[in-house]
């Protein structure tokens, strides 16, 4: 996992690794991300998708989405969706005049309400409208641009290298490729072989990104696909820490249960109490997926209708300190 180590430069701008933080909806708030960063170890860290409609007009003292530190501003991605090029070189704009390193735009979330609004994925039916978006928001920022985006709607990969090379040629500074199509959502495992195909067809760096939930799978896709770095999604849920543990930043896992305490009073702090459960209970699937009777780990702690009742069921759970699976389960992975 050397390679991951490395830096590398975006557009005049050094990441100091090439693990990064995936953006995923409801989970990549401010207090998640918080946790990772003092963990350490990861490359760039990005926002839960934005809607451009909405992001010139947000608040950052009440949104959810659109909220952040100062101090991860220099390693901070803001994700944007829409289908308007004006509206999303707008939004791309402001992204830029709060400081973000950069801004990426969602080309690959299959969600029908995304899609329904011409955004996301649906995107990837029209890849004229989903160029003339890029150029748009290149023309408009100086800032790192990215595109996450999935193999398209069917397995037809030519077609994906051929938007890999549009992607390429309209301004986008590297791609993060997710090889499903996007009616399977998970139903079937990611095609890593077409990250390798991408990877191929364009100068610009490609972060893979499908089903790496051990170090033994980021190690096979680097190697298998010859990707430039990971991007994390729903392990990093999971296991928060795995940036730091895998760049060589942390000798061991800590300890789940101060994590969970950790992450729960950073939703609080940032949220208030009843939000902040809302959000930390969105987290908490993921992280018991990782136990082997995380099904009944995860309802015993869900239950808890307020702060002091989780705290100590949280420390009720881990009492014993369960042993974690070495790869998750899968059907608390939503």
């Amino acid at each position: 996992m050397e390679k991951l180590k490395s830096p590398m430069d975006i557009r005049g701008k050094t990441v100091f690794s090439r693990i990064f933080l995936a953006p995923m909806a409801g989970i990549n708030h401010v207090a998640f991300r918080e946790c990772i960063r003092n963990f350490g170890g990861c490359g760039l860290l990005f926002t839960e998708m934005c809607s451009a409609k909405a992001l010139p007009h947000e608040n950052p003292a009440i949104s959810e989405v659109f909220r952040w530190q100062p101090e991860e501003l220099d390693s901070l991605v803001c994700q944007i969706f829409g289908a308007d090029p004006l509206a999303m070189a707008k939004a791309a704009r402001r992204i830029e005049n709060e400081g973000f390193f950069g801004v990426d735009l969602n080309f690959g979330c299959s969600v029908s309400a995304i899609c329904k609004q011409g955004a996301g994925a649906a995107l990837l039916k029209n890849p004229d409208q989903a160029l003339a978006i890029v150029k748009e928001v290149r023309a408009a920022v100086s800032i790192p641009l990215s595109v996450k985006f999935r193999t398209g709607w069917e397995d037809k990969p030519e077609k994906t290298l051929e938007l890999a090379r549009r992607l390429e040629d309209a301004g986008c500074d590297f791609l993060t490729f997710h090889p499903r199509v996007a009616p399977d959502r998970r139903s079937r495992r990611p095609r890593w072989e077409y990250i390798k195909a991408v990877k191929e067809a364009v100068s610009i760096p490609v972060f893979g990104n499908g089903n790496v939930f051990t170090p033994e799978d980021g190690l096979k896709m680097l190697e298998e696909t010859g990707c430039d770095g990971l991007s994390i999604g729903r392990m990093a849920a999971a296991r928060p820490w795995l940036f730091a543990l895998w760049t060589g930043k942390l000798a061991g896992p800590p300890d789940t249960a101060e994590v969970l305490l950790s992450i729960h009073t950073n939703c609080c702090r940032h949220f208030g109490e009843l939000r902040g459960l809302r959000l930390f209970k969105k987290i908490l699937p993921y992280a018991m997926a990782a136990y082997p009777f995380g099904h009944r780990m995860h309802a015993r702690i869900r239950s808890a209708e307020n702060g002091q009742i989780l705290k100590e069921r949280i420390l009720e759970v881990f009492a014993d300190r369960p042993q974690a699976s070495h790869a998750p389960n899968g059907s608390l992975m939503v």
